[in-house]
């Protein structure tokens, strides 16, 4: 189980997706994305989206998530996502009355119950109190890191062994001639 705080917004984007009949059918479909800004959290949606999208599109809403932090799942089957509000419990120290705040978060998990299991595996390692006072599940059909760094790809090419790299120097193309 990672987790990972940021500055998260839901986003929703409206298009038409082809069903395995092969048909056609507008969805309004919600994601959340790591962005700085508005204007950043629609760049990124659009382009993840870009692959599934064939035609037309529209970003219907984006709106700052209500959670700084998401837990992700190492799990394939953990396909849903759980939003998990906790009551953070603190004494006043100087009225000694009990003092509730509300965190929220965005959990991945299979299912309510596991949703659950995770919360109090990533809370149980902490020494605050807590009081889990709703989960519920999302409309969320993914998230979207924002990659910290841009020339990953370009890295991930020079990591190749130098066989499965394509040669195009001259100096390459004579010795496969003469080979």
């Amino acid at each position: 189980m990672k987790s990972r705080t940021s500055d998260w917004f839901e986003t929703k984007i409206r298009y038409d997706k082809t069903q395995e009949d092969g048909g056609q059918k507008p969805v309004t479909e919600q994601y959340v994305v790591d962005a700085l800004s508005f204007t950043e959290a629609e760049k990124a949606l659009i382009e993840e989206m870009q692959t599934y999208i064939s035609g037309d599109y529209k970003i219907t809403g984006i709106k700052p998530a209500p959670y700084h932090e998401i837990f992700f799942s190492d799990l394939n089957a953990d396909d849903k996502w759980y939003k998990a509000k906790l009551q953070f419990i603190t004494i006043d120290e100087k009225t000694q009355k009990e003092k509730r705040s509300n965190v929220n978060y965005l959990i991945q998990a299979g299912s309510l119950p596991t949703a659950v299991k995770y919360v109090e595996e990533v809370m149980g390692g902490t020494m605050i109190d807590y009081v889990i006072s709703a989960i519920n599940e999302t409309p969320t059909m993914d998230v979207f890191v924002h990659d910290l760094d841009p020339n990953k790809k370009k890295k991930e090419e020079d990591d190749k062994p130098e066989y499965e790299r394509e040669n195009t120097s001259a100096d390459d193309n004579k010795v496969k001639e003469g080979e």
